[in-house]
């Protein structure tokens, strides 16, 4: 996981590099003398998801020592076995998106409709928590 962390890492720098050069470049082309305030904005806030995901990488793997992909001298077979566990199949995803894209959706039409789009978000959370506790893959 080292790997990854550094490679997000780095990412990070390029993006608060070209976030800078990019600041100054429509900070030049402006008639006003500003910078673009939109571009600007969502490429800081890619710095920061990039800088935050290579901290939870470099953390786990601090946390949970050296992976197969770390070893330089390392094969493909190395890597083999389980990896982990990953649902069959969930309808639940998309009733929790549905009822998000619902949710922010009142934001434009009503308070109404936001709180029944909070609802169903909660009830979409807790079907998809413990959906694994009830059914046919149940424990």
């Amino acid at each position: 996981m080292k790997v990854q962390g550094w490679l997000f890492l780095l990412c990070g720098l390029f993006f608060a590099g070209v976030d800078v050069a990019y600041w100054f470049w429509t900070k030049a082309e402006s008639p006003t003398g500003q910078g673009e305030p939109v571009g600007t904005t969502a490429m800081a806030i890619s710095v920061g998801f990039a800088f935050m995901i290579g901290y939870y990488l470099m953390f786990t793997a601090r946390r949970i020592g050296d992976q197969p992909e770390d070893n330089k001298q390392g094969d493909i077979a190395d890597g083999a076995g389980e990896i982990g566990f990953f649902s069959p199949s969930s309808w639940w995803p998309l009733f929790l998106c549905l009822a998000a894209a619902f949710a922010f959706a009142g934001f434009a039409i009503g308070f109404w409709m936001f709180l029944l789009g909070v609802f169903m978000v909660l009830m979409g959370m807790i079907g998809f928590v413990f959906q694994y506790y009830r059914g046919n893959f149940s424990h």
